[in-house]
């Protein structure tokens, strides 16, 4: 009959060891050709006055995205920790007492 085996699970393990690399590859060779040519446009149109600059307005956006973020994140997990948390911490432990799952 049919049965994973180690031979499956090598190759199974190969594949997903060796996929992120291949895609990541991938990526940078994609991100290559495009600085290289430049990206098309549908319309044909070329102008010069639609581009933005990255530094000064696309990272002050990001690092604004990224602080709005930290902050609801961290507000959250101060304000409201019991959220995130097994209701079972707040049980008082019996130190004469064995759980019944042990």
């Amino acid at each position: 009959g049919f049965a994973v085996d180690a031979p499956t699970l090598t190759r199974f393990f190969a594949l997903h060891f060796l996929l992120p690399f291949i895609i990541s590859a991938l990526a940078i060779i994609h991100l290559i050709f495009l600085h290289e040519t430049g990206s098309n446009n549908p319309l044909g149109l070329t102008s010069d006055c639609d581009k933005i600059p990255f530094h000064p307005y696309y990272t002050t956006k990001d690092l604004f995205g990224a602080m709005v973020f930290l902050f609801s994140f961290s507000a959250i997990m101060l304000l409201t920790p019991q959220m995130f948390t097994d209701p079972e911490n707040y049980i008082p432990a019996n130190p004469l007492l064995t759980p019944v799952h042990i």
